[in-house]
């Protein structure tokens, strides 16, 4: 199956260069492009795109409301990877809040790029433990007071070392190992912790255990 990728960006040269990339693949197919984040909900009901590479800083809508209005109002939304040219860019961290699936740099290579689409399709998150950290600790606002302990408290303690874990970009088969069980027993903890969380999915996880100082960055 052809995985089929939105490219949203006002840089006509960067949709050019990415669309030359992913057409060259056999499983990969730019079925759109867009310049601005506001003409993005009208592409998605018209393409029904599997992937959008979002950027994130754009002249009328940026990537992070765009990203957060598809999240909401899509029954069955895209994939999204936010593309981006600082790591440490507070837009990044705001998107990775909304629900974007993980985060590009615009000088990533093309295998790099290629490998992310595959993975983001397959329902895999793009997890940089550093970067997440690095985010967290720059533009992370702890929520403290009440709110953290209502949910810190539904957790099981198997539940926060997983938790803790996927936040080091430990995979399902990493984890089992770490605390010998079975990945099937992983992959119900990591559901139950995202059920609890109501994120969803890993990255977003993370990002709201480093915002409630469940993990502390440093």
């Amino acid at each position: 199956m052809t995985i089929k990728v939105l490219l949203v960006d006002d840089e006509r040269l960067i949709r050019a260069g990415l669309a030359a990339i992913i057409d060259a693949e056999d499983d990969l197919s730019v079925v759109g492009e867009a310049a601005d984040g506001s003409e993005v909900p009208g592409e998605v009901n018209r393409l029904r795109p599997d992937v959008i590479l979002m950027d994130v800083r754009m002249p009328r809508l940026d990537g992070i409301q765009a990203t957060r209005h598809i999240l909401e109002t899509v029954p069955e939304p895209p994939r999204i990877i936010v593309v981006t040219t600082f790591e440490n860019d507070e837009y990044v961290y705001d998107a990775l809040k909304a629900g974007a699936n993980g985060f590009l740099l615009k000088r990533t290579r093309p295998e790099e790029i290629l490998q992310a689409i595959r993975m983001v399709a397959h329902g895999d998150s793009l997890l940089f433990p550093a970067a997440i950290r690095e985010l967290a600790a720059q533009h992370g606002q702890p929520a403290g007071g009440a709110a953290a302990p209502s949910w810190h408290g539904r957790l099981t303690e198997r539940e926060g070392d997983v938790l803790r874990l996927m936040a080091k970009g430990r995979s399902n088969a990493e984890i089992a190992q770490e605390l010998f069980v079975s990945p099937q027993t992983v992959k119900t903890h990591v559901g139950n912790i995202l059920a609890k969380l109501q994120a969803r999915d890993r990255t977003q996880a993370v990002i709201f255990a480093y915002e409630t100082s469940f993990i502390t960055p440093g």
